[in-house]
């Protein structure tokens, strides 16, 4: 397995591969759906500026994922587009022939594998950051594996928790939601998860300090030692 680190403007990615071409492939596809994006917020700002759900006017896959995933969790498209611009990477390495890519945007993850994959948890100053992992068993489908923080990255948040990872087939929807709940849930007020679909999102985990909720089928979770200089981000 190969760790390629990959910068492009305001993508900071780390894909994992059995072989350089499939690396090459996810960088293709990843810099295929920011020519789309970008071509689309050069014509209408409003996409990238709004923090409520957004209907545009554009059938290009990239953007429909993100507007769709915005809508159903209450949030901008902009919020789902770390998760979007992974999944099509990963689109494009099994495209590619691929039985393994992983795609780590920024703590936004997609993957698919035919091995278990252990993905580490980062929570900035909480008791479990960086000391625990959910064991990814081997996925045919692609998987997005999406956490969003209060306490830890440049993203804008309206909450406190320090992080909330949602699990879904739809990696855009895990990234909006890990967004969307992130912004509302409390550690005496966990309504917001009333309102996911279970139908659409696998499980969701939230450290708030020393507490932690669980909802859904989350993976395994096992002691892990995680090294913080391995996680995607962007200038430390």
């Amino acid at each position: 397995m190969i760790r390629v680190p990959f910068r492009f403007r305001q993508t900071f990615a780390t894909i994992l591969a059995d072989e350089p071409a499939y690396a090459e492939a996810a960088k293709a596809g990843i810099l295929a759906a920011r020519q789309d994006l970008e071509a689309y917020i050069a014509r209408d700002p409003f996409f990238a500026a709004t923090f409520d759900p957004y209907t545009p006017d554009c059938d290009d896959r990239v953007i429909v994922r993100m507007a769709e995933a915005g809508r159903k969790a209450g949030v901008g498209p902009m919020a789902a587009v770390a998760g979007a611009i992974a999944w099509a990477g990963v689109e494009a390495m099994r495209e590619a022939g691929a039985s393994f890519g992983v795609i780590d945007n920024g703590g936004d993850i997609a993957l698919f594998s035919n091995r278990m994959v252990r993905v580490g948890v980062h929570a900035g100053e909480a008791a479990l950051s960086d000391r625990i992992a959910f064991v990814i068993p081997p996925q045919d489908r692609i998987l997005g594996i999406c956490t969003s923080s209060a306490t830890v990255g440049p993203s804008i948040s309206f909450g406190i928790a320090d992080a909330v990872t949602i699990f879904s087939l739809d990696v855009a929807l895990a990234d909006a939601w890990a967004t969307s709940v992130c912004n509302q849930i409390r550690p005496n007020d966990i309504s917001v998860l009333d309102r996911v679909d279970p139908a659409e999102v696998t499980g969701i985990f939230a450290i708030m300090g020393e507490k932690t909720v669980t909802w859904g089928a989350v993976p395994p979770v096992v002691p892990a030692v995680v090294d913080e200089q391995l996680i995607s981000a962007g200038d430390r």
